[in-house]
């Protein structure tokens, strides 16, 4: 069950609207980056959660937070397409090269929406939830969580770099702290958890008959004229605290070359693959 309240979560106020930016909002509701998919992510996540009810409680209220997220970017969208062009007479008349090819704002703003938000990102493309990371493992969820908060906070503050509209700076600085806290959320949920050492590897229940782990903890180097990048990666404990890093130089092969040999009968190849 879910309940709504008639007033959104934080105030969004627009100074001067501005259609391109609009535009570029869309990128925070249906991109990749956006509010759809960490709601999405979130709901799916807890309605697979199993263990402990606390961190699919923890999901599903921070997923009806994302959704007041979309309710408030959607009406930043609406704003500031407030006095957008209505008619190709009307954007021509302000500017003989049409001003700038129509403003730059997305036409379908006017041709399928009102002038209001729509789930799409700033190309115009929907939202097709394949970014809905979803996985039945707490461990795994929590790392995807953080990358999505990431990226929705590079998202944010780069919307900040492009306006200066202080109503809109002072929205995006608002979502800007709460993929702050978001961020650490998940990672404190891995804390509970019993910290990154005692997750990893993702899934930990995998037997370890299952693993050749002969190959589980040295870094590959693949690059012809160069010697492998130093770092943390290649040398001390593996963060597992199973094992130590090492690094290997000119790797050798250890497969086979492939070859499948002759095509089947009826599969209508060239004579030639026979």
């Amino acid at each position: 069950m879910f309940r709504h309240s008639s007033k959104l979560q934080y105030p969004v106020k627009v100074d001067t609207p501005d259609p391109q930016f609009a535009m570029m909002l869309q990128q925070a509701i249906g991109g990749i980056e956006g509010e759809i998919r960490v709601a999405m992510q979130y709901f799916f996540q807890a309605m697979g959660a199993r263990g402990d009810d606390r961190i699919r409680d923890l999901l599903m209220s921070t997923a009806t937070e994302e959704l007041s997220h979309i309710e408030m970017l959607g009406h930043a969208v609406a704003l500031n397409l407030e006095g957008a062009p209505l008619s190709y007479q009307e954007e021509s008349a302000k500017d003989p090269v049409i001003n700038a090819i129509l403003g730059g704002m997305n036409p379908r703003h006017l041709l399928s929406s009102g002038l209001s938000a729509m789930p799409v990102n700033a190309n115009g493309v929907p939202f097709d939830m394949s970014h809905v990371y979803a996985t039945g493992n707490i461990a795994a969820d929590m790392m995807c969580n953080v990358a999505a908060e990431a990226g929705g906070r590079v998202l944010a503050s780069r919307l900040y770099n492009w306006t200066d509209d202080h109503g809109m700076k002072d929205f995006l600085a608002f979502l800007i702290a709460r993929d702050t806290y978001h961020q650490q959320q998940w990672l404190a949920v891995i804390e509970e958890l019993g910290g990154m050492e005692a997750q990893l590897p993702i899934p930990n229940t995998t037997p370890d008959d299952h693993e050749a782990k002969e190959h589980s903890y040295y870094y590959l180097n693949t690059l012809l004229d160069k010697q492998a990048p130093e770092g943390r990666w290649g040398r001390g404990p593996s963060l597992d605290g199973k094992s130590e890093y090492s690094v290997r130089n000119e790797p050798e092969p250890q497969g086979q070359e492939p070859s499948l040999g002759k095509a089947r009968e009826g599969s209508r190849v060239q004579k030639g693959q026979l």
